[in-house]
Parts: structure tokens; C-alpha cells; sequence
């Protein structure tokens, strides 16, 4: 009785098809894709929903014949000999009773594909980058252990996805960098191949915002640390070995650079390369990132020499402010609080909200308190009150504002005593100008100990 019902419905799917067939002028050059002439594009149109019958109706000897036809004659008039093509071949998988056979009809949907491409290449919706999309897919679940094969096809779709659309697929690459990882790990891939693919494709993820993406991005990021191919020991052995042919190459030094950054290595190589890079490439960014290395290695001169380098060039008043913030640390650290008085007060020109000028300042002027006399001692007010405002705008920066809030209750406790403001005729509360040190003119309140 079911296989009566399933002949009845193809046959009166047929009976419609052909009663619709009559209303169609086959002669109308849109349906050029069906064929050369008027019969053989009916017969193909016939063709094509004969074959999405048969897949639907389970009748795959039928659904086959229809698609090589169909594949033969007229293989760009429509997707939807694909999708069905598609849907065949993975219910022969399924029904193969043994891997040969099974292997036979994978092939077939491998070909579908490759076939698919050829014809529908430049689609805009369903072009190059969705056809290797899916075909990467399919080949991984069905070709698990073919190692190479996946690494081709991913990366085929992947700078498909960035061909057609202008931007990488961030799924697609998070998948393929994945196995990357996977195949290093497994000593089938070197680590110059995995760190060229991070460093090639780790820009595409820079400023997403979507959740989906952001995930995406840790899940890249942390194939890549738990891969262990981005250690320091890895990254200087390839990038030594790279740059000792071309030295001065501008591309390589930036991968360098970046990779090495990012590892935290602080070597004298990873250093030397860096400074390279600036002498190819100098801009106030690689300055300041020197600066902090060579701040963080106790090389002082080094790091103003760089500094003082990128104040002289640039231009934009942001990036002048970032500058300025790292000599006045750098000043402080070495104890050279007229330059760090300098540098806070050319941040307070440029941002009066930059709660560094005054995280500079109070510690200029504590350092000022340099004798038993009240004039020294009264230099802890001016640096306590600038103090408090570095920690009113550093809320950005917890452990700056932190380090803050201790040299604040430092300096308070330094105040000078109820008996020694007496002795100087001075009350609580009154107002009092400083007139030593680097707090030397400020406006202050006369406070107790």
C-alpha cells in the first residue's frame, strides 16, 4: 500500500509538472541555463524536479540518473541540483554497507562540490566562500585523519570567506587555527607555520564586539597559549634564524616584534629586534613600548633616549600625553623630579583630567619636605591634596590609584604637628602658600599631624 501512495504522488507530480510545462516559452533566453534549445530545456527543468521527487521519495537509483544528467547538460542553471545532489549522496553514505562503498559515494560528494564551484563561483550569497565553506566541512567529518587534506580545504575557505566578503569568517578561521594547533601538537606541523597563521590571522579579530565573535577570539587566542608553540625559547630560535638572511625587513621585524610582545619575553634578542624595528620603522608606539622594557630592565638612559626621540616627532597631543605620563615615571623612579614637575605639568596642559600629572606632582613636592624647618614640612599638604585628586582620577588604573591612596596616607601622616604649627603661629584650616621645593607658590590648608 505505501509503495502505491508514493507511485500515485509521482505520478501526479508529473501530471502538474508536464500541465505547467505547456504555459512555459522555453524560447525566453532566461531559461538559457537549462540547455540549447526549447526541448532540451524542458527536459532538464523536468530533469531537475525529478530529482528532488526521488530524493524526497527515497528512490536513489532514480535521484542519481536525474543528477548526472543534470550535471552533464546544464550544471550552472540551478543550486538546487546541488542541495539535492547533496542530499543523495549522504543518504548513499549512510546506507553503504562497507567502507569501499562508502568511500565511493564520499568522493561523489567531494566532486558535487568541486563541481559546484566551477559553476557558481562568482554567486554573491551562495558563491566560492559558502561552497568551500560546506565542502570543508563535510571533508572533515568524513575524512577525520587526512591531516593535510583538512589544513588545504580549510584554508581554501577561509581566504574564500576573506575574497568574497572583504573579511575573514571568524568561525571558519577559529576552526581551522584550531586544527593547526592540534597538528602541531601532534608533531605534524612546525611552529613557524602555526605562528605564521596566529600572526596572519589574529588581526581579523581585533575590535569585535559581538559576543559570538568575542568568544571566538578566546577560543582562537587560547589554542594558540595552550598550543605551546608561542614560547619565548620557539619565537627567538625561528626569528633569529629568519632575520640573519634579511635583517632589515620591515614585515618580518613587526611579526617578530608582535609575537615576542605578546609571549612577555624580555631577552637581549627580543630587545635588539625591537630597537631594529624602530630604526626601520620609528613611531612614538614602538618608542613607548621600548621605553616600558627598558624601564622594566632598570636601562634608564635607554629608555629616555627613546622617549625624547618620539616627543621630538610627534605631532597628535594624545599620543604626546601617553609619552609625557612615561618620562614623568621614569623621572620620579630615578629621583629627577625637576624633569617629572616638567613632564606633569605638560600633561595637565594637554589633559587637565590625567590623574598621572598629579600622581607626578604629590610626589614631587613630598619629595621637596626635605628638612626638620615647616616650610619642608609644610610641602606634604600641596602633596597630599594633589595626591587625593590622582586618586579621584585614576579609577581607570586600580593599581596606580591603589599606590596612590598609600603615598596619600603617607604624606598625612608627615603633616607637621598641632605644636609645631603653633609655634609658628599658624591655625587649622587656614590658608598657607608654600615657599620651598617643587611646591614652591601652591595654595595650601594649614592641617595637624
Amino acid at each position: 500500500m505505501k509503495s502505491l501512495k508514493v507511485i500515485l504522488a509521482v505520478a501526479f507530480a508529473v501530471v502538474g509538472i508536464s500541465a505547467m510545462a505547456q504555459e512555459i516559452n522555453y524560447d525566453d533566453p532566461k531559461y538559457a541555463v537549462w540547455g540549447e534549445n526549447a526541448n532540451e530545456r524542458r527536459d532538464n527543468m523536468l530533469n531537475n524536479q525529478f530529482l528532488k521527487e526521488a530524493v524526497d521519495n527515497k528512490n536513489y537509483s532514480a535521484a542519481s540518473k536525474y543528477l548526472g544528467i543534470l550535471l552533464t547538460k546544464c550544471p550552472a542553471a540551478s543550486q538546487n541540483i546541488y542541495t539535492n545532489g547533496a542530499k543523495l549522496y549522504k543518504a548513499m553514505i549512510n546506507k553503504a554497507e562497507d567502507e569501499d562503498g562508502k568511500k565511493v559515494y564520499i568522493d561523489s560528494l567531494m566532486y558535487l562540490y568541486d563541481v559546484r564551484l566551477k559553476a557558481f563561483e562568482t554567486h554573491k550569497k551562495y558563491g566560492k566562500d559558502y561552497i568551500l565553506n560546506r565542502k570543508a566541512r563535510e571533508f572533515y567529518s568524513y575524512f577525520p585523519d587526512d591531516r593535510e587534506g583538512i589544513r588545504n580545504i580549510f584554508q581554501q575557505a577561509v581566504e574564500a570567506s576573506n575574497e568574497m566578503k572583504g573579511k575573514y569568517d571568524l568561525e571558519l578561521v577559529s576552526i581551522y587555527f584550531a586544527e593547526l594547533c592540534a597538528d602541531y601538537q601532534n608533531d605534524i606541523l612546525p611552529a613557524e607555520e602555526l605562528i605564521a597563521a596566529y600572526d596572519k590571522y589574529s588581526p581579523a579579530f581585533d575590535g569585535v564586539e559581538e559576543e559570538a565573535d568575542i568568544d571566538l577570539k578566546n577560543q582562537f587566542d587560547s589554542a594558540f597559549g595552550q598550543s605551546g608553540a608561542a614560547s619565548c625559547e620557539n619565537l627567538e630560535a625561528l626569528f633569529s634564524k629568519m632575520l640573519g638572511d634579511i635583517p632589515d625587513d620591515e614585515a618580518l621585524l613587526s611579526q617578530a616584534v608582535s609575537l615576542m610582545s605578546r609571549a612577555n619575553c624580555n631577552s637581549d634578542f627580543f630587545f635588539a629586534t625591537a630597537e631594529k624595528f624602530y630604526e626601520v620603522k620609528p613611531s612614538s608606539e614602538t618608542a613607548l613600548f621600548l621605553a616600558q622594557g627598558f624601564q622594566a630592565r632598570e636601562e634608564f638612559d635607554k629608555a629616555m633616549k627613546y622617549l625624547s626621540e618620539a616627543l621630538a616627532a610627534e605631532q597628535d597631543a594624545a599620543e604626546k600625553e601617553k609619552l609625557y605620563v612615561r618620562i614623568g615615571l621614569i623621572s620620579v623612579q630615578t629621583k629627577n623630579y625637576a624633569e617629572a614637575v616638567k613632564a606633569a605639568n605638560e600633561i595637565k596642559a594637554i589633559n587637565p583630567e590625567n590623574g598621572y600629572a598629579y600622581f607626578l606632582l604629590g610626589q614631587c613636592y613630598a619629595a621637596s619636605a626635605n628638612c626638620s624647618e615647616l616650610k619642608c614640612q609644610a610641602c606634604y599638604w600641596a602633596a597630599f591634596d594633589v595626591m587625593n585628586k590622582a586618586v579621584d582620577l585614576l579609577a581607570a588604573e586600580p593599581s596606580i590609584q591603589e599606590s596612590a591612596k598609600k603615598l596619600a596616607a603617607s604624606f598625612r601622616s608627615a603633616f607637621p604637628t598641632k605644636e609645631e604649627c603653633f609655634f609658628n603661629e599658624l591655625q587649622a584650616g587656614a590658608a598657607y602658600t608654600v615657599k620651598h621645593g617643587y611646591a614652591n607658590g601652591v595654595n595650601t590648608t594649614v592641617r595637624f599631624r
